[in-house]
């Protein structure tokens, strides 16, 4: 979406791993500059600072983060000055506290009229130790995750391998297709939540493709903590120099392969006189179309890449291929109506 920047919710029960992961996306990830915001007023624990009742406080770390601490009810104001060029902030992950309700969040970030702030997925950690009990004694806990759009198991090394399969099909039962992974320590590759950018490039907006952060570390596979940060999700390209029926691939996008978690690249369309590209982008539920120009002398080829777990990778292929216009009957302006309800208004 150009220099739109993702905003992802992370949210869980207490104690369930939340600023775990979170520190190991600040010490992990390729040079990105995370904007980290604290939904939270108790002693938060985040290497290299101390967050203990301040509110609205911001703090440039050493590695080029900007943490804040805020009530929900500042966020807008604060996702506005996050979202300032000068501030240079490629993605801002908001750690929600763990008595928080999702579900505010999301509709503060989804409302957000603040043109560069885009909804970037709400990831819920699970205690796979502890959700049993917390989620007899808290219900709602099951709601929460009925809204995720990526569950992470936590603390998967704590549980014996059945009991840990009987939570995660438990908690698939409960979420349907969205895709549920297994970690230790909060140990996810930063390249499934966002686009990472490698420190030696400018601050420009940017895709860095999934293929590219796979082949960077193919000389660690027998590294055994390499195998379990990518064992479980993988990635699948797409290229048609043919245009898309834009009415398939709403159908496509609404209902993906189980296990699709992102999805983007640039489509174009068979429908007379629509030249555009569009730029697309899947984040679990959500979908956003942006239209824009091809570059002179660049090609109307559609290349998309989507990212999730389990995917069988050749239906994926297969049900993009059918999105491809096969020309039998001509299409015209109401085949777009599908994308312009998911394209947001600019004012």
């Amino acid at each position: 979406m150009g220099s739109v920047i993702p905003v992802v919710i992370v949210a869980g029960f207490l104690g369930s791993g939340k600023t775990t992961l979170l520190n190991y996306l600040l010490r992990n990830n390729r040079g990105t500059r995370i904007g980290v915001v604290v939904n939270d007023f108790g002693a938060v624990n985040i290497d290299a600072m101390l967050v203990a009742g301040q509110v609205d406080a911001m703090v440039s770390l050493g590695n080029g983060c900007v943490c804040c601490a805020v009530d929900a009810s500042e966020l807008d104001d604060l996702f506005g000055r996050l979202a300032q060029p000068r501030s240079a902030v490629d993605v801002i992950v908001v750690e929600a506290s763990g008595l928080a309700e999702p579900r505010n969040l999301i509709r503060m970030v989804v409302a957000n009229p603040n043109p560069r702030i885009g909804y970037g997925g709400l990831v819920e950690v699970v205690d796979a130790e502890q959700f049993g009990a917390a989620s007899e004694r808290h219900p709602e806990l099951v709601t929460h995750l009925r809204l995720a759009d990526l569950v992470l198991v936590n603390k998967a090394d704590r549980v014996a391998p059945e009991a840990l399969a009987a939570l995660r099909a438990q908690v698939a039962g409960w979420v349907g297709q969205v895709p549920v992974y297994a970690t230790t320590h909060g140990r996810v590759d930063p390249g499934l939540l966002f686009d990472e950018h490698a420190p030696e490039e400018p601050k420009v907006a940017q895709q860095l493709s999934f293929d590219s952060l796979l082949d960077e570390h193919d000389h660690d596979h027998d590294d055994p903590e390499h195998r379990h940060l990518h064992d479980e999700y993988v990635s699948v390209s797409f290229t048609s120099e043919r245009p898309l029926d834009p009415r398939a691939l709403v159908a496509f996008l609404e209902d993906p392969p189980p296990g699709v978690f992102r999805a983007k690249g640039c489509v174009a369309f068979a429908v007379p006189g629509e030249r555009r590209k569009f730029e697309v982008h899947l984040v679990g539920r959500h979908v956003v179309f942006t239209p824009g120009t091809w570059a002179r002398g660049e090609q109307r080829v559609t290349n998309l890449v989507l990212i999730g777990s389990g995917l069988n990778t050749d239906d994926a292929r297969k049900r993009l291929a059918d999105t491809v216009f096969d020309g039998d009957s001509p299409l015209d302006e109401q085949a777009m109506l599908g994308i312009w309800r998911y394209t947001p208004t600019v004012d």
